[in-house]
């Protein structure tokens, strides 16, 4: 069980939200809950492809060539 807890700790803290909130209000709270996860889960997720499509974006020049700032020259494969 998460946090070492037995089934009897967990009885007793779903008995206190059921005081606290009422057995018509629960529904609610966890579709409300189940909507903040996704919604969490949603924006996590495109600061991910966000910072993804940065690295994507980045010249497509070789390494050396960017820093020594020669132009790429084309190659021939010709057999003159």
């Amino acid at each position: 069980m998460p946090f070492n807890m037995g089934w009897g700790e967990i009885l007793v803290i779903f008995l206190l939200i059921m005081v606290l909130f009422g057995a018509k209000r629960l529904p609610e709270l966890a579709r409300s809950m189940g909507r903040s996860i996704k919604e969490f889960k949603r924006a996590t997720q495109d600061l991910r492809d966000e910072f993804d499509l940065d690295k994507i974006e980045e010249p497509s020049q070789p390494r050396s060539q960017q820093r020594s700032g020669e132009k790429a020259t084309p190659r021939s494969d010709s057999q003159d």
